[in-house]
């Protein structure tokens, strides 16, 4: 490598580190309004993608603290890409890995977790291969939908809001996250027993009606076996139509 070479990239690492944190000296020559305009421009941008994908823990924050921690996020995180998604997800890991103080919320990594699938399930380039699944007999063979989470909190991270800010953790939560036939991301809340069936089905693509039971006794042995197949293929026939357990299709 040339020293020219070598001396533009050190300008522009430079001028990158200025961008980012205002703080930083700025290459010489380099005209103080005019930084200021890059500064300002760069960090309103990342500061609308983070505000849009996380309308909920925004609101959570006096304004003036919350602009600071995005600009420390801004500042220190190792952005590489200016895509709307790529920006959010570095907020969520950034936002993750930061030590929470008496000032945050004891439930706010949680709540990010959940507000970023949101964002990601929206927007997923996932293409759902496999077809609705008609009628579900004890013998069908079943798999999750790509487009669908299992997820558990110990808040109750779909009801936070401003008015509403649990101070203890409760949980456990579970929520069942999909994106619907109409390209609309819902969530469900589930109990223990819901929850656990819908897990055996998704870490075994191919499993059966009856297979999903058996695994539940297991977990439940002194459950009625008649009792459980009733309840279970009526939850799966009401997620089968809405697209979540759908007909199984091998590779």
């Amino acid at each position: 490598m040339t020293k020219p070479t070598q001396e533009f990239q050190q300008l522009q690492h430079q001028f990158a580190a200025a961008i980012r944190d205002p703080a930083q000296t700025a290459p010489a020559g380099v005209n103080a309004a005019r930084m200021a305009v890059y500064q300002e421009l760069f960090f309103n941008n990342v500061q609308n993608f983070v505000n849009s994908a996380f309308p909920v823990l925004q609101s959570l924050y006096p304004a003036a603290q919350w602009q600071q921690k995005l600009r420390r996020f801004f500042a220190n995180s190792q952005l590489e890409s200016p895509y709307f998604l790529d920006i959010a997800a570095g907020f969520f890991q950034w936002f993750s890995t930061e030590a929470l103080t008496a000032t945050d919320p004891a439930f706010a990594i949680e709540l990010a977790h959940y507000e970023w699938l949101e964002l990601y399930l929206a927007t997923s380039t996932t293409a759902e291969s496999t077809p609705c699944c008609a009628e579900i007999t004890a013998d069908t063979p079943l798999q999750f939908s790509a487009l669908a989470l299992l997820l558990c909190y110990q808040y109750p991270v779909m009801q936070i809001s401003s008015e509403f800010q649990p101070t203890k953790a409760e949980g456990p939560y579970y929520l069942l996250m999909y994106r619907n036939l109409e390209d609309e991301v819902k969530f469900v809340s589930l109990n223990q027993l819901s929850a656990s069936a819908m897990q055996i089905l998704a870490n075994s693509a191919g499993l059966t009606l009856r297979s999903v039971v058996s695994g539940l006794q297991q977990l439940m042995p002194d459950a009625v076996a008649t009792e459980l197949m009733a309840g279970v293929a009526e939850l799966f026939s009401g997620f089968a139509r809405k697209g979540v357990i759908r007909a199984f299709q091998a590779d």
